[in-house]
């Protein structure tokens, strides 16, 4: 079976080609360098770009697979959450081209496609619990199968890559803040006590990363006071150790609440001894290094995708549909899209019923 996938959340757009559980081929437009200037993703700005490169795009990929169109056997989209208008342009396209293929739709959900793109690189094994750590998203789940997957704890306000950005852009670091932040805390040096280990005073499996947000900012002008660098800050060379030392004092803050409570996610589910853990933030050098010593210390393994299937891919979303679809799953093209903040619904059509 060969897939079509369509990726247009936020600022990527990206279609890839995924047969039979393998990537094909991938295309990918950024659009960094447009919302570099304002600090941070412009919803419209973001919509329009998309509109702008994805027929394109599709051209480009079926010329460098050396497919034909009538050869695609399911057209995917993400469907949701993301930003509304991005997530229409993709989906229109995608509906548009099923339509005029006869080809059968999926619309996919963005997230359970960042925990299931491990499935490109490793043997996906069921159950699992899966940590998603995006930019939008601090989520855990008990994983089942493809289509299974119990939503277990969730971010109550930031997640925690929105909480490193919006630190990063604070100390006027070059966007996307968090990961130059992360690449800051390998050149410093951690003071494990300086910021708190946020919403832990519990027992849920929820986050919350706004009070730590809060917090490091509010005590920057302390901790760098005298110190410069230029900003936007693009070179760790300019950096000076000070603000090394803070980024490396915030990322363990956050590496240490995320796996906290992971631990407490695999205690009261003993029977999971699969990990997957996926998102932008899974890029993290400290946090993938503490989840794989969590995982082998219990006796089980965590599954951790290479840093191109953590970020917003196509690969991810024609993976998913690969898998759907080979168990019989599509969506009616009068499928709506889902806005960050809704729920996804479990809407899709079984040709085995």
């Amino acid at each position: 079976m060969l897939c079509l996938g369509i990726e247009s959340s936020c600022d990527e757009t990206a279609l890839a080609l995924v047969e039979d559980g393998r990537l094909v081929e991938a295309v990918l437009a950024s659009q960094a360098d447009v919302h570099a200037l304002f600090g941070g993703v412009v919803p419209e700005l973001a919509s329009r770009e998309h509109y702008r490169f994805v027929g394109a795009l599709f051209d480009e990929l079926m010329r460098r697979s050396g497919r034909a169109n009538a050869e695609i056997d399911l057209i995917a989209a993400a469907r949701g959450p993301g930003l509304l208008g991005s997530l229409l342009v993709g989906v229109a396209f995608a509906k548009g081209l099923a339509l005029g293929l006869g080809k059968p739709f999926l619309g996919v959900n963005h997230l359970h496609a960042h925990l299931l793109a491990v499935g490109l690189e490793h043997e996906l094994r069921f159950p699992a619990l899966g940590l998603l750590v995006s930019g939008g998203h601090t989520h855990l789940y008990r994983m089942e199968s493809p289509w299974e997957c119990s939503l277990l704890g969730r971010t109550l306000d930031d997640a925690a890559g929105e909480a490193f950005d919006k630190v990063g852009k604070f100390l006027g670091l070059a966007y996307p803040g968090g990961k130059l932040m992360d690449a800051l805390a390998r050149a410093g040096t951690a003071q494990p006590t300086l910021f708190p280990r946020p919403y832990l005073d519990n027992d849920n499996l929820d986050f919350s990363f706004s009070g730590l947000k809060t917090a490091a900012t509010g005590q920057a002008a302390h901790l760098l006071a005298g110190q410069e660098w230029p900003r936007p800050l693009t070179d760790l060379a300019y950096a000076p150790q000070a603000l090394k030392d803070y980024c490396a004092s915030f990322n363990l803050a956050v590496v240490e609440t995320l796996c906290a409570k992971t631990k407490r996610a695999l205690d009261r589910n003993p029977d999971l001894k699969t990990l997957i853990m996926a998102g932008g933030v899974a890029c993290n050098s400290l946090l993938r290094d503490r989840i794989s010593q969590l995982m082998q210390g219990r006796g089980g393994e965590a599954f951790i995708p290479s840093g191109k299937l953590c970020t917003d891919n196509a690969a991810m979303i024609a993976h998913a549909a690969w898998l759907l679809g080979k168990s019989g799953y599509s969506h009616r093209l009068s499928m709506e899209t889902i806005p960050r903040g809704k729920a996804i619904p479990n809407d899709m059509l079984s040709s085995l019923c």
